[in-house]
């Protein structure tokens, strides 16, 4: 028989292997049979009698298996391990897997169950890896455009560097033609002599001569320049030669009688000339030394005398409170620990009518620092509401208010200077990213003086003198506390608010305490002090936000509760504008229920205000009727719904004398609506025009450019009257009132009194607001000043019953 091949040769003896290894196997398998024991898989369940199998292959014992479950038989062991013959080949656990997945399929088994944790593990673990793949990936990309922002920004300075640079030598080229023009006139020179210079000096030198001639030209304005600059006398000095181009230093070279040779000799003439103009230079430059020494000093002296003004005069200056009531109490009165806090008055921005003696006394954990201990409560507004000390009869007698908006809490169209300094790149769109994009010492100083200034104890006797009898004071949540997280100045407004109700008990003005910003924001508007996603009784936080709310009533509710605040405190806000018809109606009315127990408890004894929540007056009826001092608050503006901004100015002070009287009769009515019910915001705007009226960098309804970023939102096509036909705009909304038509200014004052006769058809209302710094049809102070409001709240040259002019004759334009 002839021999085998290699190859058939290397078959052969892998089959020998592969049969010792089987009976290694056997025997094996015999030796553990006959100690009582048989072979467990990887995961210690007994392996079944099978025939006898070929050892795996290395590759398959180092396969892997997935975590798996097994059915087990009944009688079968899911403990403990097989054990070997001393001597015999030992079997991985992957091997002993494999084998078990054969032999469990040549006996009739279909497969693996696998455990649903461990793929659920699995896949936590995939999806892990995968977020922070995509993380990595988004933080490199990232950084790469940031790099090329970089590299765009150093490009962009680069060819700014060029182009100052180009323009800088065309600049001196142009006054370098100039200063030749000039002297060529003051010589005499013609365009005929000129021509003539030039074309004999072109002609006696060749390219490469005239080159040589500019380059030993440089070299000798270099050369002088050096021996300017060694000089003892600095200045201007005249300059010998020519000037910058060689044919004319070649003409004057010429004219002093050696060409290409610089002059060594000068007339009599010449030398007393440049003797005189030497005299002149120098005595400019003595003037302009004495000039340079005596000026400074005035100045330094004027500083001082400016600065003694002012250190004297402090407390008569307007922008910076002037302390002085710090001179009576000393630093060392402060305990180490309050130092630089909110209680130490020395880190105080504004100490004015403050008491600045220290106490770290709390009532419901709220300090009471800077309160005095007496109040004098023996005041009254005017002559058409009672004594503090008397009792208001809430219903009978109309409230007549204002708000004092964006001043403890900011509000962009109030104060758009906070936000017009930023670019849209920053963001920056409300209290919550202004904070954020200024850092928390930066914020508390840019608002603790906002505090201090936007409303002051003059603000509140202008109220007074108005007319008014009541004010609401909005605030955030921050004044009371913070959360991780927050970047909201903490607790500094809280001092102010407490001076401002003593201010307006000076005034004799009762206050409506009004909560307009709730942890997580109740509505998601900016006014909340954080735009978006509404997280209060809504998303992951909301029933977070909502106990943090509560929480928040309860330090308040105790506060307030004090026998001080019981006759001008008598109003007191539970939550500014719930948005209820993004949340569950049930959840708002529950959590609003439990907010008025939690303050009844707490011994507030006077009128609870809580918002409409957009849901619309008729739908309250027979909800919340257990408490008999609970006021229904509704906010109306025409120009914040597309249907109302469109009517026509005749068809809007119809509305405003109709329609919210109406509205207002029906929901006082038990029967129809909820009961006693009052406007709580009310403006003479019949625009959206103003500046950030609906969120920074958006525009309006008004000219159809309110691109909020979502189609359900936006309104992309002009709602004015006209139908864009003639073209919307607003230009005259938001013009001077001084140019404001008298057909307008007539139409304005008409629409406000008109709203203020609808809403006393229910318990009064509150303006909104106070001041704004040029949104004049948003601030009763400002629309005094311009005519189109009462100086008197309750005087009125209008009636909703006379009889309605039509303001598109009298020339008042739908389109503006």
């Amino acid at each position: 028989m002839p021999r085998d091949s290699p190859r058939r040769d290397h078959e052969h003896r892998g089959e020998r292997r592969r049969s010792r290894a089987e009976n290694d196997y056997d025997r094996d398998r015999e030796r553990r049979r006959r100690r009582g024991h048989r072979a467990t898989d990887s995961q210690g369940d007994l392996l079944p009698r099978a025939p006898r199998e070929p050892r795996h292959s290395e590759s398959e014992r180092d396969s892997p298996s997935p975590r798996k479950k097994r059915h087990s038989t009944p009688g079968e062991s899911t403990s403990g391990s097989g054990s070997r013959s001393k001597g015999s080949a030992p079997l991985s656990l992957d091997a002993l897997a494999k084998l078990d997945k054969r032999n469990q399929k040549k006996a009739g088994w279909g497969g693996y169950d696998y455990d649903e944790e461990y793929v659920k593990e699995v896949r936590q673990k995939e999806a892990k890896l995968e977020k922070e793949r995509l993380k990595a990936e988004r933080e490199e990309k990232r950084k790469e455009r940031e790099r090329i922002k970089q590299a765009e920004e150093k490009r962009r300075a680069y060819e700014s560097d060029v182009a100052a640079e180009e323009e800088g030598r065309a600049r001196r080229e142009r006054k370098r033609e100039e200063r030749e023009r000039e002297r060529e006139r003051k010589r005499g020179y013609t365009d005929n002599e000129r021509e003539e210079r030039r074309r004999r000096y072109e002609e006696k030198y060749t390219p490469s001569e005239r080159a040589k001639r500019r380059e030993r030209k440089r070299e000798e304005r270099r050369h002088r320049t050096e021996q300017k600059k060694r000089r003892v006398i600095s200045g201007p000095l005249l300059e010998e030669g020519g000037n910058d181009d060689d044919y004319e230093y070649q003409y004057m070279m010429e004219k002093r009688g050696g060409a290409g040779s610089a002059p060594t000799e000068y007339s009599e003439e010449e030398l007393a000339r440049r003797k005189k103009i030497k005299r002149i230079l120098i005595g400019v430059l003595s003037v302009l030394i004495v000039l340079a020494i005596v000026i400074p000093v005035a100045v330094m002296m004027s500083k001082k005398n400016s600065s003694d003004n002012v250190k004297s005069e402090a407390s008569a200056n307007t922008n910076k409170p002037s302390n002085s009531n710090l001179k009576d109490i000393s630093e060392s009165d402060i305990p180490d620990s309050a130092k630089g806090g909110i209680l130490d008055p020395f880190a105080w921005y504004d100490t004015e009518d403050f008491n600045v003696t220290y106490t770290e006394e709390t009532v419901g954990g709220l300090p009471i620092m800077g309160l005095n201990s007496t109040w004098d409560d023996d005041v009254q507004a005017n002559e058409k509401v009672p004594n503090l000390k008397e009792e208001f009869e809430y219903g009978k007698m109309p409230i007549r208010g204002v708000n004092v908006g964006g001043w403890l809490n900011i509000e962009p169209f109030i104060t758009p200077s906070f936000f017009s300094a930023f670019s849209s790149r920053d963001g920056v769109i409300d209290e919550y990213t202004l904070c954020t994009k200024l850092g928390e010492s930066k914020c508390k100083q840019t608002l603790e003086q906002h505090y201090s200034s936007f409303v002051k104890k003059q603000t509140f006797i202008d109220i007074r003198n108005a007319g008014f009898d009541h004010v609401r004071i909005p605030f955030g949540y921050w004044a009371v506390t913070t959360y991780e997280g927050d970047p909201y100045v903490a607790k500094i407004s809280w001092r102010y608010l407490l001076r401002g109700i003593e201010y307006a008990r000076q005034n004799g003005l009762r206050v409506n305490l009004d909560l307009h910003g709730a942890p997580g924001s109740q509505n998601g508007w900016n006014h909340s002090g954080r735009q978006g996603i509404i997280r209060w009784l809504n998303g992951t936080d909301g029933d977070l936000n909502a106990q943090r709310t509560l929480d928040i009533h309860n330090q308040l509710s105790q506060f307030f509760s004090q026998p001080r605040y019981k006759n001008v405190v008598t109003m007191y806000g539970i939550v500014n504008e719930p948005r209820m018809v993004d949340l569950d109606t049930k959840s708002v009315l529950t959590w609003t229920q439990n907010a008025i127990d939690l303050i009844r408890k707490n011994n507030i004894s006077g009128v609870l205000v809580f918002g409409d929540g957009f849901m619309g007056l008729d739908k309250w009826q027979g909800k919340l009727q257990e408490d008999d001092k609970l006021l229904l608050d509704v906010h109306q503006y025409v120009i914040f719904n597309t249907d109302q901004i469109k009517l026509k100015h005749t068809d809007k002070l119809n509305f405003a004398c109709k329609g919210w009287t109406a509205q207002s009769r029906r929901s006082m009515d038990k029967k129809t609506g909820f009961g006693p019910t009052m406007c709580g915001e009310w403006s003479q705007a019949d625009t959206d025009c103003t500046q950030y009226i609906n969120n920074v960098g958006i525009g309006s309804r008004w000219e159809g450019t309110m691109n909020t970023g979502n189609v359900s939102t936006s309104i992309l096509e002009p709602q004015c009257p006209t139908n864009n036909n003639p073209k919307c705009s607003c230009e005259s909304a938001n013009a001077d009132p001084s140019n404001y038509s008298d057909a307008y200014k007539k139409w304005l004052y008409q629409f406000a009194i008109a709203q203020m006769t609808s809403f006393e058809a229910g318990w009064g209302w509150f303006y909104w607001t106070w001041e704004t710094e040029k949104a004049t049809q948003w601030s009763w102070k400002l629309g005094m000043k311009a005519g189109i409001l009462p100086g008197k709240v309750w005087e009125r040259s209008f009636s909703c019953d006379d009889e309605i002019e039509d303001f598109e004759k009298l020339g008042l334009e739908e389109f503006y």
